[in-house]
């Protein structure tokens, strides 16, 4: 019986639908699905490798700027420790060494390493370029061994953050060639002139014109855009004009003598084992300021001096031309040192750029996620066990749950105002505290502890529990015997995440005052101290581009901690993850 009668009328049987699998139309419309779908896995590997380049980029330039500052130069000079200045009154006493005159010390050094420097300045931009943390070494050994007091002892002395920058590769480029002709010299310090037999100079000459062509012609554009504000700008448009006129006639004296300004390339001469700075300059002859002592002013051969040139214009450079060439100088002597930063991570927050370090800034941290850690583990596992299998299920724990995914929303910095409010003004806690701080921590990490915890609690089978209850055991047996340990690899996780998202943090501590400069490492709960999020923020605030480097030296400290932290995340899970 094929067919089915209903009140005398017979209904036909369904027909099968035909698929249409063979027509043009069907191969056409299953081309344009295989396209739409090789379009959808294009754009998603486009946003992948979009990505992926925005993530190298950044991690390069961190790395690229960070790096050097893990690394810190010095010179290995023989220091006469002088008995008359260390410990006049020949006692010994750790007192008196400890408040002895060391940089008097330091100056004897140098100008053993460096002799003949007369000039007053010379001197003096010769001693800045050690750091003022450069006699502390010295002092401690002498404070543990006063037998040394009296000899000359070979010792690292630490340079100075530009001087050190300077040998990162953050001074200027340096070029020299051979002098073609004889040279002549009047004399060995002070203003010299040396004369050549050749037109050795005229190159040179050439370029300060070319250079004199560009400044006109700046001038000339600056005075014409200023010319619309009238009198505003009516001086500073005339002062422009005389400058580009005398621009104008030196460029049409090409034999006449140029005077070099510090917005010009440096030249030098280097000659007789000295240096000179040019300051006129001539197609066969130079006049000029000695920065290193000459040792004759005997007649030079071709051949036996230099030109040399610092393309960087000195008024371009942290450090003129008289520190670069005593750096020359300690370089071609060899006794420039390259070591590894150790004052970075044994010391706290300085003033100076080269004795800044993280120390203080990293037991801030430690102590801060300590009390962080101490408060929400076991309060949000235990909420979240609460909530989970012992509340009952009505309007006030919806309201809570409600309320706990809420505040896992709320913007950081209201906890921090909230820290300022309670925990400061309130409570009289004391301000830039590790305990504050991990207080307020604390109440920002708890939300993502009790989700977590609470999603992991969710993902063990109930016929866990169904068992234990089925032995004998009772409903708190069955929760933390079965429940809870087979749960604890996934509240870990969540743990590490959030305490993670809490090293990160930096807006609610600077609302209880954790951006103040702190010199000293912390070594309580309630000693002033800072983290290393704000150390990053306090640093990268500041000027001076040494701070900078240690800027990003101090973010690859942090990407290492999270990285390390996210990945015990990682392992824990792998580890003691069960497949149900």
């Amino acid at each position: 019986m094929t067919e089915i009668s209903i009140g005398g009328a017979s209904i036909p049987p369904a027909r099968a639908r035909r698929i249409d699998v063979s027509s043009p139309a069907a191969a056409a419309r299953i081309r344009a699905r295989y396209r739409s779908e090789a379009r959808f896995k294009a754009y998603g590997l486009a946003s992948l490798a979009i990505a992926g380049i925005f993530v190298v980029v950044l991690i390069v330039d961190i790395l690229r700027q960070g790096l050097p500052a893990f690394w810190q130069h010095s010179v290995m000079l023989d220091v006469p420790v002088l008995a008359e200045v260390v410990d006049p009154e020949g006692k010994r006493e750790t007192s008196a060494i400890r408040g002895a005159d060391y940089f008097q010390v330091m100056r004897a050094a140098l100008e053993g390493a460096i002799p003949g420097i007369e000039s007053r300045g010379a001197s003096k931009k010769l001693n800045r370029l050690l750091s003022t943390g450069a006699p502390d070494r010295l002092r401690d050994m002498l404070v543990a061994d006063p037998a040394l007091i009296g000899r000359t002892i070979k010792l690292p002395l630490l340079l100075s953050a530009d001087a050190d920058l300077y040998f990162k590769g953050a001074g200027t480029k340096i070029v020299s060639r051979p002098g073609v002709g004889v040279a002549t010299l009047s004399g060995t310090s002070g203003e010299v002139t040396v004369l050549t037999a050749a037109n050795d100079f005229a190159d040179e000459l050439v370029t300060i014109k070319r250079d004199l062509q560009k400044r006109l012609a700046a001038a000339l554009a600056e005075a014409k855009r200023l010319e619309p504000y009238g009198q505003r700008t009516a001086a500073r448009v005339q002062e422009l004009r005389t400058e580009a006129a005398g621009f104008q006639e030196r460029i049409e004296q090409p034999g006449v003598e140029e005077i070099l300004d510090s917005r010009m390339p440096s030249l030098l001469v280097a000659i007789n084992g000295g240096l000179i700075k040019v300051t006129k300059l001539g197609q066969s002859s130079v006049t000029g300021e000695t920065l290193l002592p000459l040792r004759s002013n005997s007649e030079v051969s071709p051949g036996g001096w230099r030109v040399v040139k610092y393309l960087t214009a000195e008024s371009d450079r942290k450090l003129g031309d008289q520190e670069v060439a005593f750096l020359e100088r300690f370089r071609d002597l060899g006794v420039v040192q390259k070591g590894f930063n150790w004052l970075f991570f044994a010391t706290g927050d300085s003033r100076e750029p080269e004795l800044a370090g993280i120390r203080g800034a990293l037991l801030g941290t430690a102590l801060t996620l300590l009390v962080t850690l101490a408060l929400c583990l076991p309060i949000g596992v235990m909420a979240a066990v609460y909530l989970e299998e012992f509340a009952p299920k009505n309007w006030l724990t919806d309201l809570i749950e409600v309320n706990i995914n809420n505040l896992a929303a709320v913007p950081s910095i209201v906890f921090g105002l909230l820290g300022l409010a309670v925990f400061l003004n309130f409570f009289g806690l004391p301000r830039s505290a590790p305990l504050v701080g991990g207080l307020v921590l604390a109440l920002l990490v708890l939300p993502t502890i009790i989700i977590a915890a609470r999603a992991a609690l969710k993902a063990v089978p109930p016929s866990i529990k169904e068992a234990a209850l089925g032995v004998g055991a009772s409903h708190q047996q069955a929760v933390f015997h079965h429940v809870l340990p087979l749960a604890l690899p996934g509240i870990m996780t969540g743990t590490i995440i959030g305490m993670a998202h809490a090293l990160g943090e930096t807006a609610p501590l600077l609302m209880i005052g954790m951006i103040a400069f702190v010199v000293d490492v912390p070594s309580s709960f309630t000693d002033a101290s800072t983290v290393l999020p704000v150390q990053i923020y306090l640093w990268s605030d500041l000027p001076e581009p040494a701070f900078q480097y240690k800027t990003a030296a101090a973010i690859i400290v942090l990407l290492v901690f999270l990285f390390v932290m996210n990945g015990m995340a990682i392992w824990l899970r792998k580890r003691f993850e069960r497949r149900w």
